[in-house]
């Protein structure tokens, strides 16, 4: 099948890497976070973060997510046209889906990002500035990871042009989400994920993207927005499940 020999060995060669590097004894979601204690970083230290964030990606959980969104991304890459086709051939959904296009453009994400944490710093409000500050370097990270698997995979997109896996505005929101359901809990996670299928579903409406990219680009951003969040409280955890008969995610409530 065309994906497989296309982008097959990439999420092979991910996964392989990633258990490679992973360390005997994975650092826990519950370690140290990115940033010592709750301090605020500096605007510079936004970016020098970022760097300490991208080696700390070798992590079982990590690994876990990786194969994942790989396994779910060639379990749908035989439905990628049907899916094209309910989406993008039904005209009646081009305008709710619009708005995709926006809210997970990097413009929008990152831009928010900052917002938040210069709003935090000049209002001198330290818990909006550290959501801002992880939401910056999750943006960062997604941005980075998504357009490294598009230089390998060089996927053309369903209208032709560019490339298209995995999908870097799903990537982005997926991204965003897991960083305010780390700090807020369910309450906030469940619209935040809700608006990031939406975003998903408007990449595959506005034929940018296939479902295979939709979903591994989902992976993705849970896995930036996991790594830069490191030892920040949340209601509860998700963890994926990989199986011989089962691929899919744990939802687990923590009680205090």
């Amino acid at each position: 099948m065309r994906i497989r020999a296309s982008f097959a060995p990439t999420l092979v060669a991910l996964v392989t890497f990633t258990a490679a590097a992973t360390p005997a004894r994975a650092q826990s979601p519950s370690g140290p976070p990115s940033v010592p204690g709750n301090a605020i970083p500096s605007f510079v230290q936004l970016f020098t973060g970022t760097v300490r964030d991208v080696k700390k990606l070798p992590t079982l959980d990590n690994l876990g997510w990786l194969a994942a969104g790989g396994v779910l991304s060639l379990a749908t890459h035989d439905v990628d046209n049907k899916s094209t086709g309910l989406l993008a051939g039904n005209d009646g959904l081009r305008e709710p889906f619009k708005a995709g296009a926006v809210l997970g453009g990097t413009p929008f994400e990152l831009g928010a990002a900052f917002a938040a944490y210069g709003a935090g710093r000049v209002l001198k409000h330290d818990r909006l500035a550290l959501v801002g500050a992880d939401l910056v370097r999750a943006q960062l990270m997604a941005e980075a990871l998504a357009i490294g698997v598009k230089q390998t995979t060089r996927r053309d997109r369903p209208s032709g042009s560019g490339f298209s896996f995995p999908s870097g505005h799903t990537t982005a929101t997926f991204a965003a989400a897991t960083v305010l359901q780390r700090h807020f809990g369910w309450k906030v996670a469940i619209p935040a994920y809700a608006v990031a299928s939406y975003v998903g579903a408007s990449r595959i409406q506005n034929q940018r993207h296939y479902l295979s990219d939709v979903t591994f680009g989902a992976a993705l951003g849970v896995i930036a927005g996991r790594t830069t969040t490191l030892g920040r409280q949340r209601a509860f955890t998700i963890s994926p499940v990989v199986a011989r008969d089962t691929t899919g995610v744990l939802v687990r409530w923590n009680r205090p």
